[in-house]
């Protein structure tokens, strides 16, 4: 998501069941059953992991899985959590794809278990849950890999240090605090966190970047089978969404300097492994402020499902105020300037650069991104409006039990966003530091697979500035990239026999896919698209069919646009979730629970008289036709019929690709 953080926060055999009461995990050696071992390059890199038996059911009981925690030397305990799950067969395990949530500050444990995870959380019984496999899980192609960062995101902690929090706000205080007795006693909570420490987390991508090259030598050196061989045509793969359009460009690229270190000397290759990287995916990135910023009002008005979200004279201001004379587009500018004349190493240390960032980080967001909250919708998804409660978030509850706690063998309590960490990224306006497309086009050049994946209800990140990226990507680019990418037409996504997902424009290693229907979420929105899109860039294959392909020689053909018109799908009543309560939560839902009006199930508000297990409700619209658990599609035909499921009496989308561009830039002169 974008810095204005507006949430701050088949059933295999073994089946752990969880009731909803925990607090203070236990957390001694002997509970959290964790064997502790030095790296085997690095004594100071300890790495303290475990079988999470019973936490997460998967499509087969033969997928290994480990969860633990990467300790790295540094001026502050830094303990980075991780979950790794082995593919679902043997065409599968070649590969490692490693995924990161964005925020910054937001947990890959809403991706794990809310995207593309192998497993979801379900409800049963009354306040008790377990999981089951995803069917589209995105081990069913490659071992996964779920890294928290940056320090103090999720289940990684500096010092495990004992709080409450206030759901109401998720505000988090330390030392434990007396309940306000305007609360609720569920709604706010004794717990144990990370230390809330600002100066104990990243405080820049670049500084993140290299936290992670460390946790990562850590990793693979204690589980070197789990490094794909140089001589496997799989290697590595890298997907990071909405923030992670900076950390995914910035972490990979670290990876190859160092890479480039161990082949030069200047590293010993006895003290360092090389990440081989071969794909990059990035899922609704937010990559660059100049080059994606003007198309928030673009979005705001003239999308492709024919919403005006606010008036077109405001979409006019909020547009020139990134063009006018100090504004939006100055500011940028300036705060890059000065960060490659004083901190050119993006560490975040001198105020002055900080100052400048920081303010062209606000400018940028009050007077270009945020005139769209006029609308009233979310930002994650055109169709929704607030609050909106999508991806459901039992998660939280089941992530919270004693039960759970145990298994993956933590110390802390689970939060999905640390406000902490929020604070360190807004302080020194990473946001706006670094242009990534040199970074990108770097990549690129070394043969490594680019894949933009942008779902098309999306505000924040929006498929329009996503696509502006991918065509500055190919610009910058060598080998024919800047004449050829733009040229290359867009091509159906051919998800199964009878539907077509969204457009996709391909040339050589480069890629950029609109994916219809779906919201800031990807996975979460569209399941089997994203999956077969995510399948298709690591393994080098045609985006569009799945076909195997030449990709030195291979472009796709088609339309110059991808400006396919759809329906825009009614906004549902939303869950007011207890644990996601400033996110999910109406007004008089939030007055609710302070009077203490209704009661909890699952999780969930109930506000009527009897009780009963909430059903999920969210705008989706997906198409399965099979509930095989392993495999790819490649598709042989195009769809006679590219229209999704109907959604009512007499509304069907029909997928034209081609026609009039989506969407003009609102220049006023």
């Amino acid at each position: 998501m974008r810095l204005n953080c507006l949430d701050a926060v088949l059933v295999a055999t073994t089946t752990l069941t969880c009731l909803v009461k925990a607090q203070f995990p236990n957390a001694t050696p002997e509970a959290s059953n964790l064997t502790t071992i030095a790296s085997p390059i690095d004594p100071n890199i300890k790495i303290s992991y475990k079988v999470p038996d019973g936490a997460c059911n998967t499509a087969f009981e033969s997928q290994t899985q480990y969860t633990g925690w990467v300790s790295i030397p540094g001026d502050f305990p830094t303990n980075t959590f991780f979950w790794y799950v082995g593919a679902r067969d043997q065409q599968a395990n070649s590969s490692l794809t490693i995924w990161l949530n964005g925020g910054p500050g937001s947990s890959s444990m809403f991706g794990f278990f809310s995207e593309n995870g192998p497993c979801e959380v379900v409800d049963n019984g009354t306040n008790t849950y377990t999981t089951i496999a995803r069917e589209w899980g995105w081990d069913r192609a490659s071992n996964m890999l779920f890294i928290d960062q940056p320090n103090q995101v999720g289940f990684s902690y500096d010092v495990p240090t004992n709080g409450s929090i206030d759901l109401l706000t998720n505000n988090i205080y330390i030392p434990p605090a007396e309940r306000p007795n305007s609360l609720p006693s569920n709604a706010y909570l004794n717990g144990t966190f990370s230390s809330m420490n600002a100066n104990n987390t990243a405080n820049t991508t670049e500084t993140a970047a290299v936290a992670i090259w460390h946790m990562l030598q850590g990793f693979l050196t204690t589980f070197p089978e789990l490094n794909p061989p140089e001589d496997n045509i799989l290697g590595v793969n890298l997907f990071s969404e909405s923030y992670g359009g900076k950390y995914g460009p910035a972490f990979a690229y670290k990876w190859e300097q160092m890479n480039a270190a161990r082949g030069n000397s200047s590293v010993s290759n006895s003290t360092a492994v090389k990440i081989r990287l071969v794909s990059l995916g990035i899922v609704n990135g937010c990559v660059d402020d100049l080059i994606q910023a003007p198309f928030y009002p673009a979005m705001a008005v003239n999308n492709p499902y024919g919403l005006t979200a606010i008036n077109s004279i405001r979409a006019q201001m909020a547009n020139a105020s990134f063009y006018t004379s100090g504004g939006c587009r100055d500011q940028i500018n300036a705060c890059r300037a000065a960060v490659a004349s004083q901190d050119p190493n993006n560490s975040g240390a001198p105020a002055d650069v900080n100052r400048i960032c920081e303010a062209a980080y606000n400018s940028c967001t009050e007077n270009v991104m945020l005139p769209y909250s006029d609308a009233g919708r979310s930002l994650y998804d055109i169709s929704a409006l607030l609050p909106d409660s999508f991806p459901p978030k039992q998660y939280l509850e089941y992530v919270n039990t004693a039960a759970f706690q145990a298994a993956i063998g933590t110390r802390l309590n689970y939060t999905e966003t640390n406000s902490q960490v929020v604070s360190a990224f807004l302080s020194t306006g990473d946001y706006e530091r670094e242009a990534m497309v040199p970074k990108l086009a770097s990549l690129l050049n070394a043969g490594i697979r680019v894949g933009f994946i942008y779902g098309d209800r999306d505000y924040i990140c929006n498929w329009l500035g996503g696509e502006a990226v991918s065509l500055a990507l190919a610009a910058s680019a060598a080998g024919g990239y800047a004449s050829a990418f733009p040229a290359a037409g867009y091509a159906p996504i051919i998800v199964n026999d009878t539907y077509i997902g969204g457009a996709v424009r391909q040339f050589g290693n480069l890629s950029f896919s609109r994916v219809f229907q779906a919201g800031h979420f990807v996975p979460a929105y569209q399941p089997e698209t994203a999956f077969q899109v995510f399948a298709r860039v690591i393994r080098g294959d045609s985006v569009s069919t799945g076909e195997n392909v030449d990709l030195s020689a291979y472009n796709t053909t088609g339309d110059s646009s991808a400006s396919s018109s759809l329906n825009l799908p009614p906004s549902p009543e939303p869950t007011c979730w207890l644990r996601d309560i400033p996110g999910s939560c109406s007004e008089d839902q939030q007055s609710a629970i302070l009077n203490g009006e209704g009661f909890v199930v699952n999780g969930a508000l109930q506000t009527g008289t009897t009780a009963s297990t909430p059903a999920p409700t969210t705008v989706v619209e997906t198409s399965t036709t099979t509930a095989q658990l392993t495999g790819f599609f490649t598709a042989t035909a195009t769809p006679s019929s590219a229209a999704t499921p109907n959604r009512g009496p007499g509304v069907v989308d029909v997928f034209h690709l081609g026609g009039a561009a989506a969407a003009a830039l609102l220049v006023l002169s």
